[in-house]
């Protein structure tokens, strides 16, 4: 559990969301999002920079680069695969990178929760 999701969850806690956590939600997918929102169908995945290459500000290791460029690779082609098993499935996953602003990100996603249960 990083730093980004406590802070992540607690805001969305502060604003009156409520949610499941590291649940399976989609039968044979190992992806257990950090966030769930079953009534909306919106998953959220808080993402390490490094751990999941960042498109903004991913730097990578100078040393045993054989070793980390594939690794990192893997879990890059791992989110993807996630993302379109999810989508399939008819949810909606929000992505929330660490170098991001935890209270725009949950901006992001309360508008996207309350719309969902909304139009629901």
């Amino acid at each position: 559990m990083s730093a980004l999701e406590v802070a992540l969850r607690s805001e969305l806690h502060r604003r009156g969301l409520r949610f499941r956590k590291h649940v399976s939600i989609v039968p044979g997918l190992r992806c257990r999002p950090d966030v769930v929102f079953p009534r909306a169908r919106v998953a959220v995945e808080c993402r390490g920079c490094f751990w999941h290459l960042c498109p903004v500000d991913a730097v990578l290791p100078k040393s045993n680069l054989d070793y980390w460029l594939p690794k990192l690779e893997r879990n890059v082609e791992r989110d993807r695969r996630n993302e379109k098993t999810l989508a399939a499935a008819g949810w909606t996953l929000v992505v929330v990178w660490e170098h991001e602003n935890t209270m725009e990100a949950a901006t992001r996603i309360e508008r996207l929760v309350r719309s969902a249960i909304t139009a629901g």
